[in-house]
């Protein structure tokens, strides 16, 4: 039976871990797009999972990527300026949590690793093996009559993924530099070590994320959408921005007075509205016409309209 999203979701944020851990026992040194694309070659998508959302990213690679602010909450990752790095609870948890029902039942609960669970050591003779296929250079011949191959949706997947895993590297870049140059030079970290106490926190500040945010309102069929406030269609969801950790949506309107709600993970379910209260009333937009951009805090609830 095939597994479900939040199934495989939690498979590959243990994944994530195991990969981490294995970087630490060879001494490698992991970028997040290596441990990104390795968690989604062991345990791949479905074909919901399969689905390449309007940024020509996979969906279930999104929900890995917000997923994965969830390990930095529970102590077991820290997103740093040199990478992805594993703790020492987190190597710990690959121990005391091996299968997915009991890592995901600990991860939810904010449950610590046993005290008496040792760091694991890498088997004698460990040699990390790389199931995400290689990115390599395509070598230059003559012009030759093209010819068009249909690609599956997991080829597709796939290859969405390396996009996915680069535009996260290019995203964060600039705050890299932009801290770098903000701060004293610290001791750097070694390739491949486990995190100390004190390791700087993560360039961008991450908080956990629905899998999908949507503006539900009464102008979702001016978006496309078969019906007004529907959550569940795409032409109402919001789109994540890592970078300042917001959800998205811009739209042309014609000129006229909207109400809306925001309705996490395609459902009514959990909704917020005015002043970010829980199902409460609708947010008011009047609007001259044109574009409009509403951004969504699900930290704190609050949206902007511009």
């Amino acid at each position: 039976m095939a597994k479900s999203t939040a199934e495989n979701t939690f498979l590959r944020l243990k994944t994530v871990l195991d990969v981490l851990t294995e970087g630490v026992w060879s001494g490698d040194a992991l970028n997040a797009g290596q441990v990104l694309a390795e968690a989604t070659a062991r345990v791949p998508f479905n074909e919901h999972e399969a689905e390449l959302l309007s940024g020509g990213i996979p969906r279930g690679h999104k929900t890995l990527t917000t997923a994965t602010a969830k390990l930095v909450k529970a102590g077991w990752l820290v997103k740093g300026r040199s990478g992805w790095t594993i703790t020492e609870d987190g190597m710990r948890a690959t121990v005391a949590y091996p299968d997915a029902v009991s890592f995901a039942t600990a991860l939810d609960a904010g449950a610590p690793v046993p005290a008496d669970t040792p760091v694991p050591t890498a088997p004698e003779g460990f040699v990390r093996k790389v199931t995400a296929a290689p990115v390599e250079p395509v070598a230059k011949e003559a012009p030759a009559k093209k010819t068009t191959a249909r690609k599956t949706p997991a080829k597709k997947a796939a290859a969405a993924v390396g996009k996915a895993a680069k535009a996260l590297e290019e995203a964060v870049e600039p705050v890299v530099k932009a801290v770098k140059g903000k701060t004293a030079a610290k001791q750097p970290v070694a390739a491949g070590s486990v995190a100390s106490e004190g390791f700087e926190g993560p360039d961008v500040e991450t908080h956990p994320q629905p899998e999908a945010v949507a503006v539900a309102g009464d102008f979702n069929t001016i978006l496309g959408a078969p019906e007004n406030w529907a959550p569940q269609y795409d032409e109402a969801q919001m789109e994540f921005d890592f970078l300042d950790q917001l959800w998205k949506k811009s739209a042309e309107l014609p000129a006229g007075f909207y109400t809306f709600k925001i309705a996490l993970n395609r459902s009514w379910d959990e909704n917020y509205g005015a002043f970010g209260t829980f199902d409460g009333p609708n947010h008011e937009l009047h609007h001259p016409g044109g574009t409009v951009t509403i951004r969504y805090n699900h930290a704190t609830r609050d949206i902007t309209i511009n």
